[in-house]
């Protein structure tokens, strides 16, 4: 089969700079290719990138784009400048995978008529899209909690909406178990240092068991960008957090770090975690986060906010434990998940390997299989309209 994936307007492929979507999908598309099929990807120009070039079977075809900006108005247009460009040049003979807010129902009447299938990956929690999408052919949600908001606003959508769940290269991941390491013992965080992933939470929480004398050595890394254009809350952000840590005498307790763009490096950073920490307040935005699957891979128990997106990744006390961002004691909260993770040598070598196991259904060969499966009933079902 003939695939088209399309991605977005800002960040290049493969994934010199990071991005989750950019990440998953740049290993399914190699999978795919691996599996016969002819698949192509667009993706957005870059400095000494080529404009088309064959990697792993997967063919590239790069088109002007443009970084991302911190409004959200502007990047709207700028994916729909982005849709219009990709429009032109999308083989008409190819199923398309979009990961833009536009190009769908540019592709559907009354806007175009794509003869093969179209479908829509929405990996955050949807705003108001779905409404135009009713006649997209296939709408992938990557957790339960996007489904169920994505059939809200667009009930008649319903039939067209299937999870398929975000993935990782779960094999890559394995090693020795993080939860028996020596102390210190590591406390991570890996995502945009934006003001949406609650820090300043992980940091009070800091503050608190900063002062219980009995728990074992411990210190927490932060890694992320910092910059607008890959998403972080900008350089101020950043040193607020810095002197939010100063204040509270944790500062010697934080390691601050770039964001780590090589996979090898960056499996090697999940294998030293015991703990992962995930205090995101985005309950409108989050569809179910990539780094949280990525360090449970790696044997790191994952410590949540109790959004409803990680109702598919967590159980709680079994392989990961959640805090409610919202309550007024959320820094206690937190900071007693910790300790009670520190503190209990046994609970903590039992959730590492759940964790580890939980994250394994979420490899992409079986995300693929799922995909490459639900792709062929689509072309079967499909009126040939090709001519």
């Amino acid at each position: 089969m003939k695939i088209s994936i399309v991605y977005g307007f800002f960040l290049p492929v493969p994934p010199a700079l990071g991005g989750a979507t950019e990440k998953i999908w740049f290993n399914i598309g190699r999978r795919l290719a691996q599996r016969g099929h002819e698949v192509t990807a667009f993706t957005r120009t870059w400095p000494n990138f080529p404009q088309h070039e064959t990697i792993d079977g997967v063919h590239y075809h790069r088109v002007p784009g443009w970084d991302h900006t911190q409004q959200l108005w502007r990047n709207l247009i700028l994916d729909f400048r982005w849709s219009l460009r990709v429009r032109r040049v999308l083989p008409r003979d190819s199923v398309v995978i979009s990961h833009n807010i536009n190009l769908p129902y540019l592709l559907r009447p009354p806007f175009g008529r794509h003869p093969k299938p179209v479908s829509v990956v929405i990996g955050r929690m949807p705003k108001g899209q779905v409404h135009a999408y009713g006649r997209v052919d296939r709408i992938y949600a990557t957790s339960t909690a996007v489904a169920n908001q994505a059939r809200r606003e667009n009930p008649r959508a319903k039939s067209q909406i299937k999870n398929l769940r975000n993935c990782v290269d779960w094999q890559a991941f394995q090693g020795a178990d993080p939860a028996i390491k020596s102390t210190p013992i590591k406390i991570g965080f890996v995502g945009r240092i934006h003001p949406e992933k609650g820090l300043d939470l992980l940091i009070e929480a800091a503050a608190i068991m900063q002062k219980n004398a009995s728990l074992p050595q411990w210190e927490i890394s932060l890694v992320g960008p910092t910059e607008p254009t890959s998403g972080g809350g900008g350089k101020a952000f950043a040193e607020s957090l810095q002197r939010l840590a100063a204040e509270r005498g944790v500062r010697d307790r934080l390691v601050f770090t770039a964001p780590i763009w090589d996979p090898a490096i960056l499996v090697k950073h999940y294998q030293s975690l015991t703990i992962f920490c995930y205090p995101t307040r985005a309950e409108k935005g989050e569809g179910l986060s990539v780094a949280p699957i990525e360090a449970m891979a790696a044997g790191a128990i994952p410590v949540l906010t109790r959004l409803e997106c990680y109702k598919d990744l967590i159980e709680e006390s079994e392989d990961g434990l959640l805090f409610n961002h919202r309550s007024a004691t959320a820094a206690a909260d937190l900071a007693a998940a910790f300790e009670r993770i520190m503190t209990e040598a046994d609970m903590r070598g039992r959730m590492s390997t759940a964790a580890r196991a939980k994250a394994r259904a979420f490899d992409y060969d079986s995300v693929t299989d799922d995909l490459e499966s639900d792709l062929t009933e689509l072309l079967i079902a499909f009126p040939d309209n090709s001519s």
